[in-house]
């Protein structure tokens, strides 16, 4: 009965959760089909292309966690004010979102136009055998994609921000609702334009990267006038635009509270995608697989991804009121929930996992690499899902410099330079090299239990005069 109390919820509490997450979930279940659907689109057209387009994704995926960091401080102070009830301050958050958003912008576009190809070719390579995948052609599809793919990252950068701030409401209706009508425009285009349907002409990569311009537009206008319509319910944004002043104790705050975040962010994404350039130096096939992986692996990440919002809202909600104890034991049933639910969903993975990679035009040895590297995720699956919500539950307290070794520090001195060893060393296969590295999450989920056990992240930041650095 102790063990039930302390870890399983009640009826109401798992309506709560549902009502936060859920449509979350479902938002991100079904984008992220909606890319298994556009990856198997674009494989149609040949494995060259299905590379090009997975290292331009690997690239904007940097730039996409990067807006999610320079936002994310001032999510945590959003939660914690709107939490408080106050409005100002949660109006101030946003704006913060908007302006710094949009620099990071600026700089991402800068980065992409004047060294895009030279970013493209670090995962090129012939080493280990191509298996008849030429690299150039791999190329050429690839700055095809991200050419055209850039018009659509000023949309992104708004709906994080209108989003964001819905969501540390407890609002996440709205962002599925625009997320689902972004995906029906999404799926129609690609059909259209990749295979040249109802007179169309036939653009393959060129119509894949044109149709997520399109829907990125349509779920940013969904969001913004459905926002600005709305604004008596929606009250932050009433004159949100009249000024862009942010208090400059507020601002301190936030980057003292989320500069380790926003560092965090990039360069934990910039250590995925270097990890996936280490793998990549097997060759070609590895490349494809990798990819394949990937888009799979993100269907069934929902879960956690999906409960790891959840704590940064409730758990940030509840911190922002004071009620410490029950910030405690919900945060300790969300992530009981997180490893429950992860444990069935990895399951059904890897069921399966031999029978997902035939879906693509390629070859059998991909098809086969790529369908062992799902097992690998799913046996994993349990631990993605706590570790996600350890990682929630010390950003939602404000513990970003903590989380900033837990997460970046983590990747780049331990993971990538063991995965840079094993190839350079070339003392293992890539299967097995994909086991080790993977598997080195199992260390941090003992460090971030020890970090959960003593309760460091159970504080207020938005009372007044306090300001915990870490």
């Amino acid at each position: 009965m102790k063990f039930w109390k302390k870890y399983i919820g009640d009826a109401d509490f798992y309506r709560m959760l549902l009502y936060v997450a859920l449509p979350i979930m479902i938002q991100n279940g079904i984008t992220n089909s909606v890319n298994l659907l556009d990856n198997i689109m674009v494989g149609q057209t040949g494995t060259e292309a299905m590379s090009g387009v997975a290292v331009v994704n690997t690239l904007i995926f940097v730039f996409e966690i990067s807006i999610f960091g320079v936002i994310a401080g001032a999510s945590i102070f959003g939660a914690q004010f709107y939490g408080k009830g106050d409005d100002e301050g949660f109006r101030s958050c946003f704006r913060f979102k908007i302006i710094y958003g949009a620099a990071a912008l600026v700089i991402g576009m800068l980065v992409f136009g004047m060294g895009g190809s030279r970013l493209i070719l670090l995962y090129l390579h012939e080493n280990g055998g191509s298996g008849g995948v030429d690299p150039a052609a791999a190329h050429a599809y690839a700055l095809q994609y991200l050419h055209i793919i850039m018009i659509s990252l000023p949309a992104f950068v708004a709906v994080q921000a209108y989003a964001g701030s819905l969501r540390e409401m407890g609002e996440t209706m709205l962002p599925m609702y625009a997320g689902v009508a972004a995906i029906v425009v999404n799926v129609c285009l690609n059909y259209v334009l990749i295979f040249g349907k109802f007179g169309f002409p036939r653009l393959g990569v060129a119509g894949a990267a044109a149709a997520t311009v399109i829907a990125r537009f349509a779920e940013a206008l969904i969001v913004i006038l459905s926002v600005h319509v709305k604004h008596r319910q929606y009250s932050f944004i009433e004159n949100a635009y009249r000024n862009f002043r942010v208090p400059m104790e507020l601002q301190k705050k936030i980057f003292i509270k989320g500069s380790p975040l926003m560092v965090n962010e990039l360069l934990w994404s910039a250590g995925m995608a270097a990890l996936n350039q280490a793998y990549s130096m097997r060759g070609m096939e590895v490349v494809a697989s990798v990819n394949i992986c990937s888009t799979i692996a993100n269907v069934f990440n929902i879960v956690f991804i999906a409960l790891g919002t959840a704590v940064s809202i409730i758990v940030g909600q509840l911190l922002g009121a004071g009620d410490m104890e029950r910030a405690k034991d919900t945060d300790t049933k969300l992530i009981a929930s997180a490893v429950i639910g992860c444990t069935f969903v990895g399951a059904v993975m890897f069921l399966c996992a031999p029978f997902i990679p035939r879906m693509y035009k390629t070859t059998d040895a991909v098809r086969k690499t790529a369908a062992f590297f799902i097992m690998v995720q799913a046996v994993l699956m349990p631990a993605r899902g706590f570790l996600n919500t350890c990682y929630f539950t010390l950003r939602s307290g404000g513990k970003t410099i903590i989380t900033f070794f837990f997460d970046s520090v983590y990747i780049w001195c331990v993971c990538i330079p063991f995965a840079r060893f094993l190839v350079h060393m070339d003392i293992v296969p890539i299967r097995e090299m994909y086991v080790l590295v993977e598997g080195t999450d199992l260390i941090k989920c003992a460090i971030g239990y020890i970090l959960l056990r003593k309760g460091i992240w159970l504080q207020n930041i938005v009372q007044d005069g306090d300001l915990p650095i870490l």
